[in-house]
């Protein structure tokens, strides 16, 4: 019987990249690593329904503990029957802790040692995340994998303010550990964070991972500092992480980061960016992103991607849904939502495939080389 609810199996490691194919086993199904998590904040993935997401492979969704907890309240998600029931999707749920979003929050938020007192972005109403209440309400929500409450610190910061809101976000770790009620049900995973000093990031890895938690997550990254230097953490930190468990870069969705954070030996990966861009008219393709409000694909009778077979672009031109984009039309967001999470699920399994074989730096090269990145 397995000590977690949820568990690493790996299955190969690239011999051209060092990076990891494997499968995390949850309460509600399976899936296969590396993986990208579509972000359904308030309990939907916007422009989607879960049959959709089934649709173009989706298997792990994730949504936001501090939205939820103020619409509609995490009681009612609990009388509902959980998160999995209320939005009536069976397969897995992770669900992040708001740490997120109350420091993005700035004047209307403070930090103490106790926790973070805010005012709601809705309606100004006042609040305390404590890491006892943000268990109580990822307890509530049900998903099968929940984040610690930590302190995600901004880029740039001073190395002093690093390394005591990392040390905060330790002390923070062992009192979710302390006050999580469903560790047979739900998979809570521990948060790496350390700014962009080297040795910050080794010890809080250290730190974090010397709990014996069923994953791992880093966070702090991917907030404005330069990609290198990204890669840069990334580096020293994911050797320092257990082999036989899970490994989560939190808010990263571009295609470099995906195919480099994976290159890196990273596992999971979330972020609102294709569901985002897809609303403001932007589509990513083999061949770069489009902009498809741009005049020039008004008599563009082509798929947004030839060589891409999700619903958008079997059934519809780039003509058509340039012309819905400027009619305000809300298929429209469905449409292009569609074609970019397929696009980024039919990345991952790519990667996937090239670690199988061994190849994942030759289709890394190819795939900049279409995309437009440079190398």
């Amino acid at each position: 019987m397995n000590k977690y609810p949820v568990t690493y199996q790996h299955i190969h490691t690239c011999k051209q990249s060092g990076a990891r194919l494997g499968i995390v086993h949850t309460p509600h199904g399976s899936f296969q690593t590396p993986v990208f998590m579509p972000v359904g904040t308030a309990a939907t993935v916007k422009g989607m329904t879960p049959r959709d997401l089934k649709e173009i492979g989706a298997e792990i969704i994730l949504s936001n503990t501090y939205h939820l907890y103020l619409r509609p309240s995490d009681e009612l998600v609990a009388e509902a029957g959980g998160l999995h029931k209320f939005m009536n999707w069976d397969r897995s749920i992770l669900t992040d802790s708001g740490g997120f979003q109350v420091f993005s929050l700035n004047t209307l938020r403070k930090i103490t040692e106790e926790g973070v007192a805010f005012r709601s972005h809705i309606d100004g109403s006042s609040h305390m995340f404590t890491p006892e209440k943000v268990m109580s309400i990822e307890n509530n929500l049900g998903a099968d994998v929940i984040m610690a409450f930590d302190e995600c610190a901004p880029y740039p910061a001073e190395r002093s303010y690093i390394d005591d809101s990392l040390m905060r976000t330790t002390r923070w770790l062992e009192r979710c550990i302390n006050s999580h009620k469903r560790s047979n049900e739900q998979a809570l995973f521990g948060i790496i964070q350390g700014g962009m000093y080297k040795d910050l990031r080794i010890k809080s890895t250290k730190q974090i991972t010397s709990y014996d938690l069923p994953g791992y997550a880093i966070g702090g990254l991917s907030v404005g500092e330069p990609a290198a230097l990204m890669y840069e953490m990334l580096e020293y930190v994911t050797p320092l992480m257990p082999f036989d468990k899970p490994r989560y870069l939190m808010g990263v969705g571009t295609p470099d980061y995906l195919i480099e954070g994976a290159i890196r030996g990273i596992d999971m990966f979330d972020c609102v960016l294709p569901t985002r861009i897809a609303r403001n008219g932007t589509v990513m393709t083999s061949k770069g992103r489009v902009i498809i409000r741009d005049a020039k694909y008004s008599k563009d009778f082509t798929p947004l991607d030839v060589e891409c077979d999700c619903y958008t672009c079997r059934n519809f031109t780039k003509a058509y849904i340039r012309h819905l984009f400027k009619n305000d039309e809300i298929l429209a967001l469905n449409l292009a939502t569609l074609h970019n999470l397929k696009f980024l699920l039919d990345l991952m399994a790519k990667i996937r495939q090239s670690i199988k074989e061994d190849k994942l730096l030759d289709f890394k090269n190819e795939f900049y080389e279409k995309y437009g990145y440079s190398k």
